[in-house]
């Protein structure tokens, strides 16, 4: 693993002097030179560098964005505006009118990928999270259809 991510630093760093084009061209056909493994080690080591989990989404304390420039109140005022600008959001499920159980169950069905036990014994551990990482505008029909039914649904 090691040995081929530190030939592709050696090779960025030889190519500093050349032109960004060149340069950029050069790592890409040094890429589609690495076999299979190689290729692993290096999306591992990449994503690693870039401060990526297993996923794709940020993690903390890894990189320039580390726990050293998470202090003092520029931090603050980042978090806070992180908080203010929330992209994805969880359904949760308060409690619902008992007559109206089955037609909740059936609706949880409709936009979740649950069988009927599931659904069924997420709709009975009320209060519950139904859906995460919806958009607002995902979310709101959803919560719509289950407040006609008789449920109380909070998008958080």
């Amino acid at each position: 693993m090691w040995r081929s991510s530190i030939r592709l630093l050696k090779l960025t760093r030889s190519l500093s002097t050349e032109a960004p084009t060149q340069r950029v061209e050069r790592i890409a056909d040094e890429l589609l030179n690495l076999d299979k493994f190689e290729r692993h080690d290096f999306t591992v080591l990449w994503r690693l560098k870039m401060g990526l989990n297993r996923y794709g989404s940020p993690v903390a304390g890894i990189g320039p964005l580390g726990p050293a420039s998470a202090t003092g109140p520029a931090a603050a005022d980042a978090k806070a505006a992180e908080a203010a600008e929330k992209t994805a959001f969880d359904i949760k499920l308060e409690k619902y009118d008992a007559a109206a159980k089955i037609k909740i169950i059936k609706e949880v069905r409709a936009f979740t990928d649950l069988g009927l036990k599931e659904a069924k014994d997420l709709v009975e551990k009320v209060p519950c999270v139904l859906k995460k990482g919806l958009t607002k505008e995902e979310a709101n029909p959803i919560i719509d259809k289950l407040k006609e039914l008789g449920a109380t649904v909070v998008l958080e």
